[in-house]
């Protein structure tokens, strides 16, 4: 019998519900129905949107462009809102 888990009243705040550090393994991209697309040529390199980011999703280049892992990336549209530039916007995702 394996070990029994607390309900979701009993997880101290903060609590991670998976093993930690499962963001690798757990590719959560398929979930979304908008993907950010970024206009890299407007784009000021301010790091706003891989600040904001909750998934970690914005990866940084070796030259210093900002780019949407699409394998992590929800479509929650957090990166689009905080840019500063508006330069990312939310397409609807094609399947």
């Amino acid at each position: 019998m394996g070990k029994k888990l607390k309900g979701w009243r009993e997880l101290e705040i903060g609590a991670v519900i998976t093993d930690a550090g499962n963001m690798i393994r757990e590719k959560t991209g398929s979930w979304r129905a908008h993907r950010p697309v970024i206009e890299h040529g407007k784009c000021i390199k301010c790091g706003f949107c891989w600040a904001y980011c909750p998934d970690f999703a914005i990866e940084i280049t070796s030259l210093g462009e900002y780019v949407v892992n699409l394998d992590y990336c929800k479509g929650c549209g957090i990166c689009a809102k905080e840019c500063p530039v508006k330069v990312i916007t939310m397409e609807e995702e094609k399947q």
